[in-house]
């Protein structure tokens, strides 16, 4: 075996030149991926049905100096949007290296209220959209035959259970922590990686009421501090790190995992 990359270890992260899809890219997780991939040396096709926030995190992208974006305004939502979304990539980066599924809802709401219309857009935004768009994206892959990198959006809660009315949100979660292990297994030898990043609180539009003083979000935060042995939440670099990992040919022996990003959350 060589120990070539001992001359320069960072060059197992390089990802300059790759082709990436992010699906979601409009999303907190979602936009931070196509910045990272971008600020990264990769071309990037970013999509989601917000053609106007799509334009705007583009713009930022390639700002960062890295590579070149392209916008394709679709949800992963149909085999249609999918194959589309793939083709994007091909026609404007020559193929496919990488996808990244950040797409994905939640609606809150205890089992005995929530209606089956809620429970089955969850998971059909979450499952169904993510299993889409990794067959689509996977075929490309399988047909170039250079591997790629496959990476999913899971969640603490795919492990761990929620008081508050999950059911849907754990649930869809959960099947995702299958898709992943089950494709690792299934293009093991295909030298597709397939993986998951599992995320708790991090800062975003949607969170950012937690890392407010007031006294609402005092009490929310030592509570949920209380299980978090870093004793912190979550911020946008945290979940950068790991996802250019799972990006690069530093994970090429790694698949099937879902790698949490919790500050050791589940591990307590």
């Amino acid at each position: 075996m060589s120990e070539d990359f001992l001359k320069n270890p960072l060059s197992l992260f390089d990802i300059k030149g790759k082709s990436a899809i992010v699906a979601g890219a409009s999303g907190a997780f979602g936009a931070l991926a196509a910045k990272t991939l971008a600020g990264a040396g990769a071309n990037v096709v970013l999509a989601a049905s917000n053609a106007e926030a799509l334009k705007k995190i583009a713009a930022e992208s390639e700002k960062l100096g890295g590579g070149k974006t392209e916008v394709v305004a679709l949800r992963p939502s149909s085999e249609e949007n999918c194959d589309k979304i793939v083709k994007a990539a091909v026609d404007k980066f020559g193929g496919v290296d990488i996808l990244v599924v950040a797409s994905g809802i939640n609606k809150v709401s205890k089992i005995a209220d929530q209606k089956l219309d809620d429970y089955l857009d969850v998971m059909d935004a979450n499952v169904t959209q993510s299993w889409l768009m990794a067959r689509a994206a996977g075929r490309q892959m399988l047909r170039q035959g250079r591997g790629g990198k496959v990476i999913l959006t899971s969640s603490a809660r795919g492990l761990l259970g929620h008081p508050a009315g999950y059911t849907a949100y754990c649930a869809s979660k959960s099947a995702i922590d299958g898709i992943t292990k089950a494709l690792g297994c299934e293009w093991g030898e295909t030298g597709i990686t397939v993986n998951a990043i599992g995320p708790t609180v991090f800062r975003s539009p949607l969170t950012a009421w937690m890392y407010e003083d007031t006294e609402r979000a005092q009490t929310v935060r030592k509570g949920f501090l209380a299980r978090v042995p870093k004793g912190r939440l979550g911020e946008p670099e945290d979940l950068a790190g790991p996802l250019l990992f799972l990006a690069s040919k530093a994970s090429d022996f790694y698949t099937g995992h879902v790698l949490y990003a919790d500050g050791g959350y589940t591990a307590g």
